[in-house]
């Protein structure tokens, strides 16, 4: 079922109190704290999700103003997503923000891509680091070749015409979080994200981010072999969805 389309208030009515940033995170310690201040110094609301982390990721925490949720058991950075986003739901969030936990993303791009929500009309703005005016900051050939191929695999399953497909970096609207379903709880999240945006055929447009690219999170990042258990997982969800 198609989520009904809200009406989107123009640039003016934004508000950062109805506004939630969704970080999932698994052991991330030595970089949350930093990352958290850079979203809650824009004024919008934060949750971040601790998938279990086996060092002190939920505990360093403690003296933000981020919503601390963690799950019991470790589930994957799909389940933490779905997680958060409901929460933000139950808050009363009207826009959703999904933002990653390793610093590659940067929380003044937050507005830009609202703005570019609102004057659109769109359902959902996806980020991504091949558009003119990005910054791709010391990505490495084999990151580039694995997304590449990640984008032709989702144009032939989906149809969506995107030029990134495993950007974590998004912003939608209530009625779109709302109609999201998350199941894939690993990797393959991001392509079943894809896929729903063209069964409840969203309204979508790209904006260009900036990704940073430090040794941290390409220790963290995916490697190439991984891409055959996110196509595994990705093939499995559409058998048995």
């Amino acid at each position: 079922m198609e989520p009904e389309r809200q009406a989107v208030p123009d640039d003016r009515a934004l508000s950062k109190q109805s506004t939630w940033v969704v970080i999932p995170a698994y052991n991330e310690q030595t970089v949350i704290a930093d990352v958290v201040a850079s979203v809650a110094q824009t004024g919008y609301q934060v949750v971040v999700v601790d998938d279990c982390s086996k060092d002190n990721t939920f505990e360093v925490l403690a003296g933000s103003n981020a919503h601390r949720l963690r799950h019991p058991i470790n589930l994957g950075q799909g389940a933490a997503l779905q997680t958060g986003i409901q929460y933000a739901l139950r808050k009363g969030a009207q826009f959703v923000v999904t933002f990653d936990a390793d610093g590659q993303h940067q929380a003044e791009e937050i507005e830009p891509m609202l703005k570019t929500l609102t004057s659109s009309g769109s359902d959902i703005v996806l980020g991504s680091r091949f558009l003119p005016g990005q910054a791709r900051i010391e990505m490495p050939a084999s990151r580039r070749l694995l997304l590449k191929c990640a984008t032709f695999y989702t144009r032939i399953t989906t149809g969506l015409r995107l030029t990134d497909t495993h950007n974590g970096f998004r912003v939608m609207t209530r009625a779109t979080a709302e109609a999201l379903n998350i199941t894939q709880n690993r990797m393959a999240h991001a392509s079943q994200v894809l896929s729903e945006i063209a069964e409840h055929k969203l309204k979508y447009v790209e904006f260009p981010v900036t990704i940073r690219y430090t040794a941290y999170s390409l220790a963290k990042g995916q490697r190439a072999s991984n891409a055959f258990n996110i196509l595994w997982e990705s093939l499995l969800g559409k058998l048995f969805q």
